[in-house]
């Protein structure tokens, strides 16, 4: 029923504009076949398609998979439940997404400061 390594953190999401499907899938610790179905039942997911219907996610895109991936896996919440949860106006205050986006700030942050700690070649 769970997917493995939910104990895991994320990785951090790199500063690109677009991710593939393969990349979110890694980013999110998720399958790529997950990510098909769940924009089927999230409205809230819709990447852009491009050539030949191929996926591409944008930073907010990731963020809204890793909190549909919380509630489903970490929460425990059904699909339906998850939907509605997203869709409620408790959604826009949901500290879940905030916590992410701090996370996200703070893993580029120390990238920032390792690069300034470094010694000068």
């Amino acid at each position: 029923m769970l997917e493995p390594s939910h104990n895991n953190e994320l990785p951090a999401i790199p500063g690109k504009r677009y991710f593939t499907i393969g990349e979110v899938a890694d980013l999110c610790a998720v399958k790529a076949h997950v990510l098909r179905y769940w924009e089927q039942e999230f409205p809230q997911l819709s990447p852009v398609k491009r050539r030949g219907n191929r996926r591409y996610y944008q930073r907010a895109d990731v963020i809204t998979i890793r909190q549909i991936r919380s509630l489903l896996y970490e929460q425990g919440y059904t699909i339906g439940g998850a939907k509605q949860k997203l869709s409620s106006s408790e959604a826009k205050e949901d500290t879940s997404q905030y916590r992410q986006l701090i996370k996200q700030m703070i893993a580029e942050l120390e990238e920032v400061l390792d690069v300034l700690n470094a010694p000068a070649s």
